[in-house]
């Protein structure tokens, strides 16, 4: 046969053609990239974003989209809601909004550190005494809870507990679904709780004998309440 007939020189390869449409690459969608690429979304509340800076530890709650009606069309931007704490009995929330999510991110991190609380805490891993907090239509309960009970809370409740640093307690909202109102009835809450000193020191009594007077079968709810 002639070199003709047979253009390719013998034990090389012919040369591969590219794939795709016209030469021209991947198609979108496959490992060089999905119908999304490059478009900005919401991240998931859900998957509980969690970091710590220095000694305090933020959450991320919830995260919206708004938008603004303008004579041009829409204006987008995004609302955080994020709960800071140091997971020793100290906890605080706050929202920020921003055109992009780190900015609203970052803007709610920074309120929360400003309205921080002190929460006194039993042992360390529990409340001193039940609690209820409301914020319009939210309603929600807090329970002490025995060592090993673990915490059984949901949702924005729950996200405010953990970086409180309360291991054993039980929660449950009554009312509003609405992560804002939910944060903001949990913290309600939270600041009615008050440990043996506060109330020993408040009515001039000796620690021992309020502790004394639980044992016995009152609570520290009952002791607090009354004058």
């Amino acid at each position: 046969m002639s070199d003709e007939a047979n253009p390719t020189p013998t034990g090389t390869p012919p040369a591969e053609q590219p794939r795709g449409r016209g030469g021209r690459g991947p198609r979108r969608g496959g490992a060089g990239g999905g119908p999304d690429r490059g478009r900005r979304g919401p991240r998931d509340p859900q998957a509980g974003e969690e970091r710590a800076e220095g000694e305090l530890v933020d959450k991320l709650v919830a995260i919206n989209r708004v938008a603004k009606v303008v004579k041009g069309g829409k204006n987008f931007a995004f609302a955080a809601l994020v709960v800071v704490g140091d997971k020793k009995g100290r906890a605080g929330f706050g929202h920020g909004k921003a055109r992009e999510v780190p900015e609203a991110i970052r803007k709610a991190t920074e309120e929360a550190k400003k309205s921080l609380i002190r929460v006194p805490l039993r042992e360390g891993r529990t409340l001193h005494h039940d609690g209820h907090g409301h914020w319009g239509a939210g309603y929600v309960m807090l329970r002490a809870a025995p060592a090993g009970k673990g915490l059984i809370a949901g949702g924005p409740m729950r996200a405010v507990l953990e970086v409180l640093g309360v291991s054993d307690v039980v929660a449950k909202s009554k009312g509003s679904s609405n992560p804002y109102n939910m944060v903001r009835a949990t913290f309600d809450a939270l600041k009615g709780q008050s440990s043996p000193r506060h109330v020993a020191n408040r009515r001039g009594l000796k620690v021992a004998d309020l502790v004394g007077r639980r044992k016995d079968g009152a609570s520290l709810g009952e002791v607090a309440s009354e004058n």
